[in-house]
């Protein structure tokens, strides 16, 4: 195939094309075909305040440009911007509010989301009330005059809950409202959510898009020029963004998001059956599940469940523990996304910021492990999660 070229249109391309191509051309100086990462902390102007598009890479830089151009086009939007985490991707939109705002949050989050508007945004003046989006009189009833943002996963971390983006799309639009998405889990393989009227998207680039464990960054995604306008200012002036290196992983990572989303969806599919059949586990959540609440709406909503699974294992913490202990595949380790398998203990590692009684009230107990299946042979997985299983029941 020959090389895409720059002004190619990307219209009525296949995501695994855009993945590989998209914000990537060949370089114009060399023709490499690979996006070179370029170090450079500044650029010479050929007189002031005339250059060729990048003058402190802080503002802008080549390599990251790269990044935030196909990562707008996977999404589907037009405007892309990077940044060191996806905490710090969080707390630079969060910075678009203001003193007596509030920010209506979906009740199952990432634990360092909750940090961030628990207790930084709070302490700045900026509420935050948290609530099951799958009410939607609730939701309804929940808006008040300050309310000026709507916050979710979906699905959301570690319950693995399903919200209607459409739905809520409507009501946030009604209202004036920014809607953001965190698209981590699922990624834009499986769902698209400023297709069903987000007005924004954020990513841990951390997890599925870099998808090798070896990369912390975040970005976000809107097709709102305005908004975008305001965030490429509060980019540059907070200053989190990523390295041109860090960059240049990401990018390479994306290049086979399609395919290995694809693989590991269909390993937990069929591990997360098995797990649900094995008599020392209490519950599986997982949104493919004929047991799962949402298992409609994510049919609808989503091309494939995902590769998280969230389990209640019976005998408590201490049959979690040996669990976790025993596995020999999976890491015992927090993050996800990546080609390995993880397994980690939501109340303990990542989910250890929110309240004892907020996780109680969702259900993340002692017995809950969260899974984040990877690229292993399913059968090698199974095994290793079967022989844990009987290590911790003796």
């Amino acid at each position: 195939m020959a090389a895409m070229k720059p002004d190619r249109s990307y219209q009525g391309l296949a995501l695994d094309t855009l993945a590989v191509h998209a914000g990537q051309p060949p370089d114009p100086v060399s023709g490499a075909v690979m996006t070179p990462i370029v170090l450079a902390s500044t650029f010479a102007q050929e007189r002031p305040g005339q250059h060729k598009g990048f003058e402190y890479s802080r503002s802008g830089n080549p390599t990251r440009k790269a990044l935030e151009d196909c990562l707008a086009t996977l999404e589907g939007g037009t405007h892309g911007l990077a940044f060191s985490s996806g905490s710090a991707a969080t707390a630079t939109l969060l910075h678009t509010l203001k003193p007596g705002d509030e920010v209506l949050a979906g009740d199952d989050l990432y634990g360092g989301t909750f940090r961030l508007l628990d207790k930084v945004m709070r302490p700045m003046g900026i509420g935050s009330r948290f609530l099951d989006l799958r009410n939607l009189d609730a939701v309804r009833e929940a808006i008040t005059p300050k309310t000026r943002m709507m916050w979710l996963e979906t699905p959301t971390n570690p319950m693995l809950k399903v919200f209607d983006v459409a739905a809520l799309a409507t009501i946030a639009r009604e209202r004036g409202i920014t809607l953001v998405v965190d698209n981590t889990f699922a990624t834009p393989v499986l769902q698209r959510p400023l297709e069903l009227g987000a007005h924004v998207v954020v990513h841990s680039t951390t997890k599925y898009l870099n998808g090798h464990s070896d990369v912390v960054g975040g970005a976000l995604v809107t097709a709102d020029g305005a908004l975008a306008e305001r965030l490429g200012f509060l980019q540059n002036a907070i200053g989190a963004i990523p390295s041109p290196f860090d960059c240049y992983m990401v990018l390479r990572g994306l290049k086979t998001l399609g395919v290995r989303v694809r693989a590991q969806s269909a390993s937990a599919s069929a591990i997360a059956s098995r797990l649900e059949q094995h008599a020392a586990v209490e519950r599986v959540f997982y949104p493919g599940l004929a047991s799962h609440p949402d298992r409609a709406l994510a049919e609808r909503q989503m091309k494939g469940p995902g590769a998280m699974i969230t389990v209640v294992l019976r005998g408590g913490l201490p049959f979690a523990e040996t669990f976790l202990e025993s596995l020999q595949i999976f890491s015992c380790a927090e993050s996800l996304g990546g080609v390995e398998s993880l397994a980690e203990h939501p109340a303990i590692m990542t989910h250890a910021s929110i309240p004892a009684e907020a996780r109680a009230a969702l259900g993340i107990s002692d017995g809950l492990v969260r899974l984040s299946v990877g690229l292993e042979a399913e059968a090698d997985l199974w095994g290793d999660i079967a022989q844990a299983l009987g290590r911790a029941s003796r």
